[in-house]
């Protein structure tokens, strides 16, 4: 595999964090997120397999790092006795457990999430691209596809580790709210940053 300029601090940053954390759990018996450990590890084999195919901007991919980092520190910190993930940053409801830290992890990683894809499908895009609208939407979509597959994953550590920390169907509902709002504000950064590829309806 070539590692394109800027790409070795990127990895050794994620297999540093993948060490260190897979350790902890291990140590902890924290067999939920081990779980997760070896999906990021599936996606980071994706990354290398692709990575001279496919064009993924530094900051995206460091933004990926930063989403691993902040999932698996959400999974094992804990703060005054609060595990991260559970912890509340803002109270924005009384009915409702928003806005919590497990909430902005969704935000940040499936909008950067969302980024990724769409650095994935713009090889196969025409120069000319007309219709920004319907190719928000499909990107978005796309977007929130992950988080769906990301939904299903918990529900297998729900269903095989006892006592997990995944949450229930509240719990599964927000993290989808967030995940659409991260993918929504995504594309508005693809926009910004893609001028040239969008051309007026």
């Amino acid at each position: 595999m070539r590692l394109r300029k800027g790409q070795l601090p990127i990895l050794i940053s994620i297999l540093c964090a993948l060490v260190v954390f897979s350790a902890h759990f291990v140590t902890r018996k924290n067999y939920e997120f081990i779980i997760y450990v070896g999906v990021i590890i599936v996606f980071l084999v994706i990354f290398v397999v692709t990575n001279e195919k496919v064009y993924f901007p530094n900051s995206v991919l460091w933004g990926l790092v930063v989403w691993a980092v902040m999932h698996m520190a959400g999974g094992s910190v804990h703060i005054n006795g609060t595990l991260l993930y559970k912890m509340m940053i803002i109270s924005l409801s009384e009915r409702y457990p928003v806005f919590r830290f497990d909430q902005l992890v969704h935000i940040i990683g499936f909008g950067v999430a969302t980024i990724a894809l769409f650095y994935l499908l713009k090889p196969l895009l025409r120069p000319d691209v007309k219709g920004w609208v319907t190719l928000s939407v499909v990107i978005v979509a796309a977007g929130l596809g992950v988080g769906a597959f990301n939904e299903i994953v918990e529900f297998i550590v729900s269903s095989s580790v006892p006592e997990s920390n995944v949450g229930g169907y509240l719990n599964t509902c927000l993290d989808s709210v967030s995940d659409l709002i991260g993918a929504m504000l995504a594309m508005v950064v693809i926009r910004l940053t893609n001028r040239s590829l969008f051309t007026a309806q």
